[in-house]
């Protein structure tokens, strides 16, 4: 073998390989000291970005999760307000049937008016309940309601289907097709509550008169365009929703509709309640649980921007539940007049026309807290499904990133070992040069 010393290609050679045996030892140990195998886009350059997209994914559902935590308080604060309102109605109706008992004389139906007035203002109160500064029920975080409004519609689906308008009184039969048993010479009483106030109008005698006249005597004021108006016959059409979808009767079956003539809370309807009384001053029982089986199919609604509150559940736009809160408070359930004035028992007719109000407002109120209730449960499998989703993005980020303890440690241990021959080859490299110097003396 030639002995050169202008080119020690030995030690050049060993040197080289010692810087990659010092990289690769290093590279090692950031592996063993962080944990991951990657741990910048040189390591996996596709893994990198795949691996910083799911830490993304991961953030962003934490996020979720939160959400979902907060969202779900802000519904079960206004599920006790809800609550709250339906506790107070269910005491106003008992109030009301109390009022209803001619045990009672108007000094104390005076007394039992003085306890609803107190319950009705409870309403109101009920109505403000604030999360974060947002006041939750009064109507000002409604869905979009369009012009012109809704228009309070009841319906009545238990009168035998081919009814019409222009049928008499006398001739009117159930769904099954049975009599009702009215009387030419029976009288109907007929009390409306409209804009809060209740008005008591008979018919007396029935005589000959149709089921659109009866429907007139029902008109609370005269009025020019009259304040309700009646639908009887022709198809299963109700009216439109909030948005202008029309709304059918729930058998596809002609039922009676009584509707507000105008739309808006303003001119909404509470109640109507039919007393049909037989010649010898007895009750007709049958009549009366037919003609009062009325349920309100669209309630009254004010025009309204789209305010609802959206809970922001995804990772992505627009993943996100929405749920608006209808206008809870008293003049918006048909409980109090546009002055003030609330919903009076004073009377034996006014108490028995406030039972049929009393149970509208409490459907109301619990449609809506139905909804609050049903979103909350969805909030519930929303949280768990996103746990689920961040638990499995993990550890799929895991896969990629993390690193095997013991195979990097097998690998440092490796590089190390090679890191220190090649500084002893280096070592001796070098010293079979300077063998060359003996040469010299």
């Amino acid at each position: 073998m030639a002995m050169i010393i202008k080119n020690n290609m030995p030690a050049k050679n060993t040197l080289n390989q010692l810087d990659k045996n010092d990289k690769a030892l290093a590279k090692s140990l950031k592996k063993v000291a962080s944990g991951m195998k990657i741990n910048s886009a040189a390591d996996d350059a596709s893994g990198y970005a795949i691996s910083e997209k799911m830490r993304v994914q991961i953030q962003g559902l934490d996020q979720d999760y939160d959400n979902t935590q907060t969202g779900a308080s802000l519904l079960k604060v206004a599920s006790g307000g809800l609550q709250s309102s339906v506790d107070v109605l269910r005491t106003l109706k008992q109030k009301a049937i109390d009022a209803a008992n001619d045990t009672n004389t108007d000094a104390d139906r005076a007394t039992i008016q003085k306890e609803i007035d107190q319950a009705i203002d409870q309403l109101d109160e009920n109505a403000e309940v604030t999360y974060n500064g947002k006041t939750m029920l009064d109507g000002s975080h409604n869905n979009e309601v369009y012009q012109p409004g809704t228009r309070t519609t009841f319906t009545n689906e238990s009168l035998d289907p081919a009814t019409s308008q222009i049928d008499a009184i006398t001739d009117l039969k159930d769904f099954a097709g049975r009599s009702l048993g009215i009387m030419s010479d029976s009288k109907i009483e007929i009390s409306t509550v409209y804009q809060g106030r209740t008005v008591t109008r008979t018919l007396d005698p029935v005589g000959t008169e149709m089921l659109q006249d009866m429907i007139n005597h029902a008109l609370p004021v005269p009025a020019t365009p009259p304040a309700m108006v009646s639908i009887i016959g022709g198809d299963d059409y109700i009216g439109s929703d909030r948005v202008n979808n029309v709304v059918r009767t729930a058998s596809g079956n002609v039922a009676m509709n009584i509707a507000a003539a105008d739309a808006g809370v303003d001119h909404q309807l509470s109640g109507v309640t039919f007393k049909v009384v037989n010649s010898d001053g007895t009750l007709n029982r049958t009549a009366n649980d037919v003609l009062n089986n009325f349920s309100e199919t669209i309630r009254a609604q004010d025009p309204s921007p789209d305010n609802a509150f959206v809970f922001h559940i995804g990772t992505k736009a627009n993943q996100s539940l929405k749920i608006g809160f209808e206008d809870m408070r008293s003049y918006a359930l048909g409980l109090r007049t546009s002055a003030g004035k609330t919903i009076s028992v004073l009377t034996q007719q006014d108490a028995n026309a406030a039972i049929n109000v009393f149970d509208n407002a409490l459907a109301k109120v619990l449609n809506q807290q139905t909804e609050v209730g049903s979103v909350l449960s969805r909030m519930d499998y929303t949280g768990d499904n996103i746990t689920t989703a961040s638990e499995n993005t993990q550890a799929s980020e895991s896969v990629i990133r993390d690193a095997d303890m013991a195979k990097e440690m097998t690998a440092y241990t490796k590089n190390n070992v090679l890191k220190q021959a090649s500084q002893s080859m280096l070592a001796q490299a070098n010293q079979n040069s300077s063998s060359v110097l003996s040469l010299l003396q």
